[in-house]
Parts: C-alpha cells; sequence; structure tokens
C-alpha cells in the first residue's frame, strides 16, 4: 500500500492507500459528517462497542476526542483513522491501532468499525489490508491483534480474509456496551503470509 506521507515516529497519522479507500487521521472538519453517520448507526454499532457517553456526538466531545488521537500519535501510543471512500470522499468508518508496546513486545491492538449503511460492502476489509503493511514497515511492530464478540461473524471474516490467526478466547476482555465481555483473539505478525 502507498503511504503519502510516512516518517518512523509521525506527530500526525499518513495517508494511507488501499483498494478503493483511503485512510486519514481525524479532523475537526470532519465532526459533521462523523456525528451524522454514528447518530444514525448507533442500533447498530452499540451491541459491538463501550458505551457511548451522553456527550458523545457534540462538538466539544469531538474536539476533545481529536485532542486526546493528537495526544496519543506524539506519545506513540496509538494511531486513529477514519476510512473514506476513494471515489467520493465519504466518510465509511473509522480504524485505530492503540495500546502500541515496544520494548520486547512490539505489538498493537487494532479496532474498527464501520457505518450501518456502508458495512458488508467490503471497505473495512480494505481498510485493514492498508492497514497491515503501515503496522509492521513504518511503526516497525512484531504483531498486530484484534479481538471481537463470539457471534460477531462479520468482524471475523474481516480478520480471516486480511491474514489473520485466530488465537483463542479471552474472558472478560473488554467492556461492550455495559458488560464485561469474552472475545474472540486474533493475531498477524510481521512474517506471517500477507493475503
Amino acid at each position: 500500500m502507498a503511504f503519502l506521507r510516512s516518517i518512523s515516529k509521525p506527530e500526525t497519522t499518513p495517508v494511507i492507500l488501499g483498494d478503493g479507500v483511503f485512510l486519514r487521521g481525524p479532523q475537526m472538519a470532519d465532526y459533521a459528517e462523523w456525528a451524522s453517520l454514528r447518530s444514525r448507526s448507533r442500533d447498530f454499532l452499540s451491541p459491538w462497542e463501550p458505551t457511548w457517553p451522553v456527550d458523545d456526538l457534540t462538538r466539544p466531545a469531538f474536539r476533545r476526542r481529536i485532542r486526546r488521537y493528537l495526544r496519543s500519535v506524539k506519545e506513540d501510543q496509538a494511531y486513529p483513522f477514519f476510512i473514506f471512500r476513494e471515489h467520493d470522499e465519504a466518510l465509511l468508518g473509522g480504524c485505530t491501532l492503540s495500546n502500541v508496546q515496544r520494548g520486547v513486545q512490539q505489538s498493537c491492538t487494532l479496532g474498527y468499525w464501520a457505518g450501518e449503511i456502508h458495512a458488508g460492502k467490503g471497505y473495512v476489509t480494505q481498510a485493514v489490508r492498508a492497514l497491515i503493511p503501515y503496522v509492521f514497515e513504518e511503526l516497525k511492530l512484531h504483531r498486530l491483534q484484534a479481538a471481537c464478540l463470539p457471534e460477531n461473524e462479520r468482524s471475523k471474516a474481516v480478520l480471516r480474509k486480511c491474514g489473520f490467526h485466530e488465537e483463542g478466547y479471552a474472558r472478560g476482555y473488554l467492556r461492550i456496551n455495559g458488560m464485561w465481555r469474552d472475545h474472540v483473539v486474533f493475531a498477524i505478525l510481521r512474517d506471517d503470509p500477507r493475503l
């Protein structure tokens, strides 16, 4: 995949090109489209996500989110991206590389979401495929992991299509929609074959 701008320890996320999609860091200018997409997709997304704060879709909350994102990138802790469709630049969803670990572990965790009207159309798969080289070639990490609820067949399919291997269950792994939930853990390593 092509990186329009990339350096070893970026202070902002680069633009990453995928097949029919591109990813870039969230900006304040994205607020209206993001809030609209998340609002329209709330019932679709809430079974798979942490409980949304009461003010989550407000402009001040989004501004705080952007500040948190910038701080996380600067501190090499997380790299957030929004996913856009290439031909019309419509916002489709997002991916975040979080829990960046250096030293002996050299890993990070992938999370992603798509607006309901864009789900099941292959956009997230293409975004994840585009992010894999960024994790291994630009961030120089060894392991990329992801986890999903056992009943989330769509998410498991995305990970398998991108070359992730199922590693087992993690009990009470994440608090989803107000409850601690078991998750299926997947990972791909730097030297694993790419699909």
